[in-house]
């Protein structure tokens, strides 16, 4: 693999960072870091987007499931990004890599001015290489683990999009836990056949979209497909693929055929 700057953004969901329990699956952590910090290594610029927070903050405080209180659901958010943050700085820091962490609400991309603020500490922070670990605010922002409804934001797929798009990224990889965008639901239809490549978000290619995720996360392929409407508008190609083999962001990088590829610039 040769030395680019090919600029990267990688989100990974809730169901890939943690177990079923909701506590923090290290391993699997640790593996990302250990191929994103290779990859930086290599000279691309990485931004990761993580999910997570509720999920081990619900684990780390003991609580028998997941808050249904809005405002208990933001402290448990506020425990869990600190745990988050705390194990990642750990793993990058083996890896000899600094990290950054950045919280954002739809303000924070909708208003220009702080849109604008924004974008160039993402830059600064790469040039200095570092990686930036993102995820939206839900200590101040009830967007995502309320109602989903926010102009802007709502999910870290969309998240990861936007920043994608702020960012001038030339790629964005959702790590999830499915290989990619199927032609039928592949748990009720043995047959369904995985696309690697869509080159459109045609009216069939989004029927396609299943609804939300595992109990762990809040995402589903409509999401996905709504952030590859983002990014594939922005210039950015986006893959979705199975994060339990973070070594598939070699091949991905490389523009071999992993998980579903969306090709950038039809986006409509």
């Amino acid at each position: 693999m040769s030395s680019v700057n090919q600029r990267i953004v990688v989100k990974v969901g809730t169901s890939t960072l943690t177990h079923d329990s909701g506590t923090l699956d290290l391993r699997s952590m640790e593996h990302l870091v250990r191929v994103l910090s290779d990859l930086r290594g290599n000279g691309y610029e990485i931004i990761l987007v993580s999910s997570g927070a509720i999920a081990v903050g619900t684990a780390k405080l003991g609580l028998p499931e997941r808050p249904r209180e809005l405002r208990l659901k933001q402290a448990v958010a506020a425990v869990g990004q600190c745990r988050m943050m705390h194990i990642y700085d750990k793993f990058f820091s083996e890896y000899n890599c600094s990290m950054a962490q950045i919280l954002l609400t739809g303000d924070d991309v909708d208003d220009p001015i702080r849109a604008a603020h924004l974008r160039a500490t993402f830059f600064s922070l790469l040039e200095m290489g570092v990686i930036p670990v993102v995820n939206e605010n839900d200590s101040v922002s009830s967007a995502e683990i309320e109602t989903g409804a926010h102009k802007i934001l709502g999910d870290n797929d969309t998240l990861s999009a936007i920043v994608a798009s702020l960012c001038e990224a030339e790629l964005l990889v959702l790590l999830s836990d499915i290989d990619g965008l199927y032609d039928a639901d592949p748990h009720t239809h043995p047959d369904a056949r995985l696309l690697h490549r869509v080159d459109a978000l045609t009216p069939e290619i989004l029927q396609m979209a299943g609804g939300a995720g595992t109990w762990r996360g809040t995402g589903g392929m409509a999401t996905k497909l709504s952030a590859a409407s983002i990014a594939m508008k922005a210039g950015c190609d986006m893959v979705i693929t199975n994060g339990k083999n973070p070594e598939s962001l070699y091949d991905i990088v490389l523009g071999k055929e992993i998980g579903t590829r969306f090709i950038a610039g039809k986006g409509e």
